[in-house]
């Protein structure tokens, strides 16, 4: 079956239902074209419905007036100015509509059709550099990363929000066993390895009956498949990497698991086959965090119950009299060790007691009514046996990934369900926090709703008033605190989320409910999923740009919910890599452990270079179609307001479709920066998070620019060759050729790297539009009958495009040389040293994007408590030295070092929800 990747198993398995249906996503960039082609469209509404009134009132002022005295037949001997306009002297109503028509269709090119085409081809391209850079191939397992939509790539430049899954996603998801405490007593301490410990290995020969005990329980207590091959060796197939581990290391102990045949299981200890009957098995969930099986003894027939799960979930069940302060000092040392922990305890049953209570515990399976409570029934009076601890190596480069994408202005999220320590421990080694003095980590807990309201006041308040000292700020929650403040104080955690740069969500809870788009899912798979789509959906809402990445099928969910799903192929299987947008080590054929750091690549080169140049090409877009219909309104205020058109249907045709379009989609291939400066100076990818390269800021630029190279090229063109020795033909062309002269030094001007494609593309396709043009005008029938080559004949037509070029050039020119010497961006300094091959000595501050609120929040009423943690919260300072931090104040980067600074009116406006 493991070889049978294309099974459905169905939308009621755990799988199906946490798959959901995928959202179509609409990145930024695609939002923002939306936007600009709306104002472009009223735009062109007032233009055809002022046009089209202007050419009705000319109609009817000058032209029938004139008309009229031709028919009359009076000053026959005086040609009017404008007698070529035979308009009937009275008409229907309805030809009023005509002209604002004609202007309809004329500026129906205003909004570029060809975008949305033109946008899907760069970004397949985006989609196959992905797939195609080497720099995220991974040479262990052969795989390489890939991109599975292609709509999205310059999301990834404005991402701002990463949430994570921790095991297999920032860790290795290879589980190894290291320590233990049995009855008592530690193992591995010393040597860091129980399987070596010599203490441990005498009370496995002796047969201490505790430790025995302890082994069997890790043997037996798991949905573990034994298959031994010709040779006789024993292999496992786990659906967990834990219960792998403990299986494993009980087997390195010599108490194997030999087999399962039905309902029967063969323990092998020291050579000798021990057989226990399978009654029944209390599989692990989300709400009960613990797994049990009841076994028969056969030599005995004893009826056993074996536990295995969470501290919280195992050790207060212990029976009356136990003393468990050993086991709760020995998961806080492990925890402390940032090593994964379970709690394995047993308990004998009575004949009767298991027969009742199998009774009820089948009628519950069978309707799926009241199982956790039926299960509670048996689970309880148990003696705990010892605590595991097993070690979950971090991914290579982790650390250094993070790190790099915090200085890229990045704030993270990690979900995990270990202990609080183990997920501090994990922080810290991640550089997801900082350790005192430099950072400062805050701790949100609390089992009511009162509680967790003061302990998020006291929170807020810390993250409001701070000394002069910076510190990196986190906050670590609770599952069953997260649930409260997402349900009753979703305002104030969400101001939280936005101040804070580090969030740690631990020992999540199963009753946590997703809203109400996604709560179904969340009833049936607690917190762990519906947690991850609630702070998908608060992040989103606050207008960020939201990236998820996980490796189990228990991220599907987040992953569609995020405007970016990333999927690891790593050894929980294939079902995050195939529902995310991008995958990691994305073979089909194999399990591979994920390579995280691939994210820095993917967010810091592929989305930046995506977005920068879909910003171009989306800009440039609406300019070229602007700068050809600016020049036919233009011309009609010299045809009589009539809506004549300037250029014929062939002509239009070729400027959208071949002219313009070739060179522009080269631009796939620019680089303002090389890649490396881009991975040396991730900050400079502020600019693509805060929108910098298209806004409605930017595109007025590009507005300015099409309306002044239309005036441009039209006024030369008339002065030039309107003239009655002219035709109308020649003045067109003249007028197209100006056209795309600019826009070839357009594109030249706009890239900043050169290769020799580009160089084919831009004077390429300006050569090619003389030969076109020469083709068209040695055919007779094509209606431009020897047009191009009387016109090429003419000195004055050169000369017309060369004045055209200059003037329409020069002051483009002017002003890019102006910002570039006396006003320039930290990118332009940072083209500037590449240039010039040198180092960059000090180039400033970039100023992060500001985070606004609608409202400020009251000043709260704080309880402090009386007995405060002092690892994990930190003294609120009364002194007065104390001063009130900007809500919109984010700590500056350390990437420069002058004090100018970088303006920035670009912020996110928090929405109440």
């Amino acid at each position: 079956i493991e070889n049978l990747h294309d099974v459905f198993p169905g939308n009621e398995t755990k799988l199906g239902m946490s798959r959901g249906v995928p959202e179509p996503k609409l990145t930024a960039v695609d939002a923002m074209i939306d936007k600009l082609t709306g104002a472009i469209f009223v735009f062109q509404l007032v233009v055809v419905i002022v046009l089209g009134i202007a050419g009705n009132v000319w109609k009817e002022t000058e032209a029938i007036k004139i008309n009229s005295i031709l028919i009359s037949g009076f000053v026959m001997a005086h040609r009017p100015k404008q007698w070529y306009v035979r308009y009937p002297p009275e008409g229907q109503w309805y030809e009023l509509l005509i002209i604002p028509l004609r202007f309809e269709l004329l500026c129906s090119i205003m909004i570029p059709i060809s975008i949305k085409v033109s946008l899907d081809l760069v970004k397949s391209l985006y989609a196959k550099f992905i797939d195609w850079d080497i720099e995220m191939y991974d040479p262990e397992s052969g795989t390489s990363s890939h991109a599975a939509n292609t709509a999205i790539s310059e999301d990834l430049g404005q991402v701002e929000y990463i949430l994570t899954d921790k095991t297999g996603t920032l860790t290795e998801n290879r589980m190894i066993f290291r320590r233990c405490c049995i009855s008592g007593i530690f193992y591995g301490n010393e040597s860091g390895d129980a399987l070596k410990d010599v203490d441990l290995q005498n009370a496995v020969f002796t047969g201490s009956p505790d430790v025995i005990r302890f082994l069997s329980i890790m043997a037996i207590c798991n949905t573990v498949v034994p298959t031994k091959s010709k040779s006789g060796t024993i292999s496992y197939k786990a659906q967990s990497q834990d219960e792998d581990a403990l299986v494993n290391a009980a087997a390195h102990l010599h108490v194997t698991l030999a087999s399962k045949s039905g309902n029967i299981i063969v323990i092998n200890y020291n050579g000798s086959n021990i057989q226990y009957e399978l009654l029944d098995t209390l599989e692990f969930t989300s709400d009960r965090k613990r797994m049990s099986v009841v076994v028969r003894d056969c030599q005995n027939g004893k009826v056993i119950l074996m536990s295995k799960g969470a501290d919280e979930a195992i050790l207060p069940y212990s029976f009356p009299g136990q003393h468990t302060k050993i086991f709760c000092e020995a998961v806080e040392q492990y925890a402390q060790l940032g090593l994964r922990t379970l709690c394995l305890a047993w308990r004998e049953l009575m004949e009767d007691e298991y027969r009742e209570w199998s009774l009820m515990f089948k009628e519950a399976n069978s309707t799926l009514w009241r199982l956790a409570e039926v299960c509670q029934r048996l689970e309880h009076n148990l003696e705990i046996l010892g605590v595991t601890a097993i070690e979950d190596h971090l991914q290579d480069g982790v650390p250094e990934t993070i790190e790099m994408l915090r200085k890229a202005g990045m704030y993270f999220w990690m979900l995990t369900g270990d202990k609080q320590s183990t997920a501090i421990q994990i922080a810290l080694s991640c550089n997801f926090i900082s350790p005192e003095p430099k950072g400062q980590l805050l701790l949100i807990d609390g089992k009511t709703e009162d509680e967790v309201f003061r302990s998020l006041e006291r929170v807020l308040l810390t993250m409001r008033i701070t000394t002069a000292e910076h510190k990196e700020v986190a906050f670590v929650i609770d599952g069953w605190a997260l649930e409260i403040a997402l349900k009753h104080h979703r305002k104030a955690f969400t101001e939280l989320a936005i101040l804070s740069r580090t969030a740690l969500c631990c020992r999540v809870t199963p009753s946590q409910k997703a809203q109400v788009l996604q709560s179904s899912l969340a009833m049936l798979h607690g917190l762990r999923y519906g947690c991850w789509v609630q702070l998908v959906e608060l992040l989103k809402s606050c207008d960020y740009r939201t990236l998820a990445i996980g490796d189990g099928g228990n991220d599907v969910r987040m992953i569609q919910q995020a405007d970016i799903g990333v999927g690891i192929s790593g050894r929980e299987g294939l079902q995050a890599a195939r529902a995310a947008d991008y995958s990691i080590g994305s073979n089909i054929n194999q399990y591979f452990i994920a390579e995280f750091r691939f994210l820095t690549r993917l967010i810091l080169v592929h989305g930046r270079y995506s977005y920068n140049r879909t910003a171009f090409l989306s800009q440039y877009s609406f300019y070229k179609s602007l700068l050809i219909c600016f020049i036919q309104i233009l011309f009609s205020f010299i045809s009589g307001v009539s809506g004549t058109s300037l250029f014929n249907s062939v002509s239009l045709m070729a400027y959208n479709v071949f002219y313009t379009s070739i060179p522009v989609m080269v631009s796939v291939l620019d680089k303002d920066l090389s890649e490396k400066t881009v991975m040396q100076h991730p900050q400079i990818l502020f600019y693509c998070q805060a929108g910098r390269l298209l806004n409605p800021s930017t595109f007025a630029g590009w507005f300015g620019r099409s309306l002044y190279h239309a005036i441009v090229v039209f006024v030369i063109s008339m002065h030039a060759y309107a003239n009655e020795k002219s035709e109308m033909e020649e003045v067109a062309m003249v007028a197209l050729s100006g056209c795309i002269w600019l826009q070839a030094f357009v594109v030249a001007l706009e890239t900043n790297s050169f290769t020799i494609l580009q160089h084919l593309a831009i004077w390429g396709n300006l050569a090619a539009f003389y030969i076109i043009n020469w083709i068209l005008s040695a055919l007779p029938a094509s209606g431009m009958y020897t047009i191009m080559f009387r016109l090429c004949r003419q000195p004055t037509y050169w000369l017309t495009m060369l004045l055209i070029t200059v003037a329409g050039m020069g002051p483009v020119l002017a002003l890019k040389y102006f910002r570039y010497t006396y006003t320039p961006s930290k990118i332009n300094i940072l083209q500037q040293a590449e240039r010039l091959g040198g180092p960059i000595l000090s180039l400033g501050n970039i100023e992060p994007q500001s985070r606004s609120f609608e409202k400020e929040v009251s000043p709260l009423s704080i309880t402090l408590p009386k007995n405060r943690n002092p690892v994990y919260e930190p003294l609120l300072s009364d002194s007065p030295n104390s001063t009130r931090r900007s809500l919109g104040t984010v700590t500056p980067f350390d990437f420069f070092q002058s004090s100018s600074r970088l303006s920035s009116n670009y912020s996110r406006d928090y929405k109440t929800n």
